[in-house]
């Protein structure tokens, strides 16, 4: 492998034939968009990867405060317990209460925790990248109240399993991107307009989700409104199982679509001169953040806000100029297992739901977002 920069490639010198252009006549080019890092590539250059050095940094710095608040929700609590223990018992070397403690109780849902969290964030940057609106999240734009009401008319209606209501949200979240896109055809999914269909599209299904838990049972209304608070209690290894297989389903071919994904944020036309079809690279983005979100809504809940903040985030960090899949994953990992950590030590002993955590927080940044967004149109 050989390292070498990477360069712009220059401007072609206007010949003889081309008609002398003034700035009154075009308007000014925009602003390139700026490429940092090195290009690794193999001897017959068949395979090239950029590395960047702060991206690099910056997610490494966030694995290592993700392990910190890892190591922090395993050994505190009602029943402490010193780093070593933990360890004997996630090897199997200890059979006593810290083996319960951690591999029946505390693990399960940390695992979750971190799962839902990659899960939301890596659905937030796809959707942020294809709509290129720090708005186009699923929480916005609909995607988790259509996953919602796919699980709602399992629980409420059919009384279904774990997992039929997976399958009732992936249903109901891949509804409503179809009919958003039906709304929009023939404009595109990128700008603005996206950002309005779906909030109104969204509204439309929160009342239909209000709607049926006025006509279940009551035992079932308060289930599915429990259920819609978003939250990590009780959860086990199940839960743990179904999102983590989905997250190592659909992250590989995310990641693998990354490179164009950022080639289609630069635009269709530039995408399609450097040879890739938007149309499919999309849809299969599309229908990979849908369904990201919507098992991620499956096994807690709407959580709200961590599609939002985590790529942002992210990006805030690395100062990446493309959109970090791997660094979103982290960040959104990162936010919801300490926003659990928050509910769990800070409000003991009251059972706080996590996406009470996460919507407050979330509600502020977004608030900060809108702002800084006006003054940048302003200016």
């Amino acid at each position: 492998m050989k390292a070498v920069p990477e360069t712009a490639a220059p401007a072609p010198t206007p010949g003889p034939h081309r008609k002398p252009t003034t700035p009154a006549a075009y308007p000014a080019p925009s602003r390139p968009r700026i490429v940092t890092g090195r290009v690794v590539r193999t001897r017959g250059g068949g395979l090239s990867l950029r590395f960047q050095g702060r991206a690099a940094a910056g997610t490494a710095a966030l694995l290592l405060a993700l392990v910190v608040v890892m190591g922090a929700i395993l050994t505190t609590g009602d029943f402490e317990l010193s780093i070593g223990e933990v360890i004997k018992a996630l090897t199997g070397n200890d059979t006593g209460i810290a083996d319960f403690i951690v591999n029946t109780v505390r693990m399960p849902r940390l695992l979750t925790a971190v799962c839902v969290g990659a899960a939301l964030a890596v659905s937030g940057a796809i959707l942020q990248s294809l709509t290129g609106n720090s708005l186009g999240t699923p929480d916005i734009i609909g995607f988790t109240n259509g996953s919602a009401t796919g699980a709602l008319l399992v629980i409420v209606v059919w009384h279904g399993s774990m997992t039929q209501i997976a399958l009732g949200a992936l249903a109901g979240g891949l509804a409503t991107a179809a009919a958003i896109s039906l709304l929009l055809l023939g404009r595109g999914l990128q700008g603005f307009r996206l950002v309005v269909v779906g909030i109104g599209v969204s509204a439309l299904l929160l009342a239909l989700n209000s709607y049926l838990i006025t006509r279940a049972s009551w035992q079932k209304a308060l289930e599915a409104q429990a259920w819609l608070v978003g939250s990590l209690g009780n959860r086990g290894w199940v839960h743990a199982s179904a999102i983590g297989l989905a997250v190592l389903v659909l992250l590989p071919p995310a990641l693998f679509l990354s490179r164009r994904l950022s080639m289609v944020e630069m635009g269709d036309g530039i995408a399609t001169a450097l040879g890739v079809n938007v149309p499919r690279t999309r849809a299969i983005l599309l229908v990979i953040s849908v369904a990201l979100a919507a098992f991620a809504t499956a096994v807690t809940g709407p959580i709200l806000f961590i599609a939002l903040a985590a790529p942002q985030l992210a990006r805030g960090l690395t100062r990446s100029s493309a959109p970090g899949l791997v660094s979103s994953a982290v960040m959104g990992a990162l936010l919801l297992a300490l926003s659990d950590l928050a509910v769990q030590r800070l409000f003991a002993p009251a059972l706080l739901p996590v996406g009470t955590a996460t919507g407050t927080i979330g509600g502020l940044y977004l608030i900060w977002l809108l702002i800084t967004e006006s003054r940048k149109s302003r200016s």
